[in-house]
């Protein structure tokens, strides 16, 4: 899977106009041919169903046909439009996990809080969402039991092309999570909706929610048991996962509490046969697919120096953090961007007076307090991708640009401490057990053992940052804990100010962009914007 060259949708191209009219001239994702190629055209040979779900798993890796020059969304950066550099930018740098220096456009917006409904980030993301929800509609389209029929297709790889819709129906509730946890609401749709020009109905929160549940509900019969798919393709432990983390967050999305129905699916995972990884260093390497990390994570975006070429990414997340007396040469990398560190408020989260191996604090040059954001070396800087593998040898491509190192978007330790969280909730599970998967991650990190009373939700959700920092669930987490907005918890230049200030609780939720709204009136601002 990671290796499969693949061509884009044509066809899904052209739908993204057509269906989300959110795109206008400023984010046009048409193709600039008008020879749009059919559909039919990318699903004439049996191969052909497997290479285009390959594109629907590598749109979370790739911003367009190559690392620059073809991007699949125009008006911005084509690295900054790719979906997990977007969705990490506004999970972490609007958090104490993450500063930049960097001028481009509102990017420090994002850290202060005071991003608009035209913040140039937050309407790439909106389109990278819709960009990645239309191919997975046109590739189920194609793939009816009609148009199998017709093809010709037998009952062997008809079987196996019934497996592939579970999954592309996965990975389209993945990018619905992504926008009900953002943005709130928006339009749904699917591939029962027109395939002509129409605008979308606004869909609630509480609309999206339910879709994304008896989509997860209806699938994971029809997805492989964990760890019985290929690298790279979810199963039925990733969408116990998917759903696990819909449920923990109900009361945020729905204002109703559903943390009792997670414990079930999370004991699922932890029952499954995914494994921790016993360093935690090598998990973020560029031979994480195969160093003993692959059996942590349970689903991952893969990434690869020679043939998922993207400035976003893995490469973003080891490049922009190298800067400074830094060595690029031991991240594997042909030079430093200069450009993220982290906040005393998250330094201070790990114990001074330990060595806990996931605190990866560049500290030489660099100072702990940030008195200017624009100065790289205002702010520790963090070490936690690195395009090397075990052995310290580089990553594939041997230029030194781009990352081999795959992105976890789920892992079993975050499991591990899902299940500890809903234990301290009062949802369910066992104390004993909670204590000692809690220990099992901080003994890999050689970091001390808590007892039963310090296992408390502020102690969760600190521990969540010391095992999860970077890896885009930090805002969701302090959203889902009160914490994200208002003043119950400052940082530095939250809010704009150096000690931090309070914002406001709109900002809990993204605005949808004024492009989507000038293009469908059908959308709904989301209030304070």
């Amino acid at each position: 899977m990671k290796k499969i060259q693949i061509r884009l949708l044509s066809i899904s191209l052209l739908l993204l106009v057509l269906i989300f009219p959110s795109c206008t001239s400023d984010l046009n994702q048409a193709p600039e041919s008008t020879n749009a190629i059919p559909g039919d055209e990318f699903f004439k040979t049996p191969e052909s169903y497997k290479q285009n779900l390959a594109k629907l798993y590598a749109g979370f890796a790739t911003s367009g046909q190559t690392a620059a020059g073809s991007p699949d969304i125009s008006g911005i950066d084509e690295g900054e439009s790719q979906y997990i550099r977007g969705f990490w930018l506004l999970q972490e740098l609007t958090t104490d996990e993450a500063v930049i220096a960097w001028n481009d456009g509102t990017i420090k917006d994002l850290h202060s809080q005071t991003w608009t409904s035209l913040d140039r980030f937050v309407t790439a993301v909106f389109a990278r969402y819709s960009f990645q929800v239309v191919n997975c509609n046109e590739f189920l389209r194609q793939t009816t039991d009609e148009k199998l029929a017709a093809r010709g297709i037998d009952a062997t790889l008809k079987a196996e092309i019934a497996t592939y819709r579970a999954e592309a129906r996965f990975l389209r509730a993945m990018t619905y999570w992504h926008l009900i946890d953002t943005f709130g609401g928006g339009s749904l749709v699917t591939e029962d909706s027109p395939s002509t020009f129409f605008y979308p109905e606004y869909a609630t929160r509480a609309e999206l929610y339910k879709f994304v549940d008896d989509e997860l509900t209806a699938i994971t019969p029809l997805l492989k048991e964990p760890k019985s798919n290929e690298a790279y393709r979810v199963d039925q432990a990733a969408a116990w996962m998917l759903q696990a983390k819909l449920y923990m967050n109900a009361k945020v999305y729905i204002g109703t509490d559903n943390y009792a129905a997670a414990v079930p699916l999370i004991t699922k995972i932890t029952g499954s046969s995914y494994a921790v990884h016993a360093n935690y260093n090598e998990l973020f390497l560029a031979d994480n697919d195969k160093n003993g990390a692959q059996n942590e994570f349970i689903f991952a975006i893969a990434f690869d120096g020679i043939h998922t070429q993207t400035y976003g990414g893995t490469t973003f997340l080891t490049h922009a953090p190298v800067g400074g007396s830094m060595d690029a040469a031991s991240f594997g990398i042909n030079g430093g961007w200069g450009g993220i560190r982290t906040t005393s408020a998250f330094v201070d989260k790990f114990d001074a007076n330990t060595t806990d191996t996931r605190g990866q604090f560049y500290t030489d040059g660099q100072s702990k307090e940030i008195i200017n954001i624009g100065n790289f070396t205002d702010g520790y800087a963090i070490q936690k991708f690195r395009n090397v593998d075990v052995n310290g040898v580089q990553g594939s491509d041997k230029a030194g640009n781009f990352s081999d190192a795959d992105f976890p978007i789920f892992r079993l330790a975050d499991a591990y401490l899902m299940y500890a969280e809903c234990f301290v909730r009062g949802a369910g599970g066992n104390g004993a057990t909670a204590l000692g998967y809690v220990n099992a991650l901080r003994t890999r990190a050689n970091s001390a053992s808590i007892n039963t009373g310090d296992l408390t939700l502020g102690f969760i959700l600190d521990e969540r940052a010391r095992e999860l920092h970077w890896e885009g669930h930090r805002r969701t987490d302090l959203v889902r804990f009160g914490k994200f907005s208002g003043g119950s918890y400052l940082w530095p230049w939250k809010g704009g100010v150096a000690g931090g200030s309070p914002t406001q609780s709109y900002r809990d939720l993204f605005p949808i962009p004024a492009t989507a709204l000038a293009s469908n009136s059908k959308l709904q601002q989301n209030p304070g914007y």
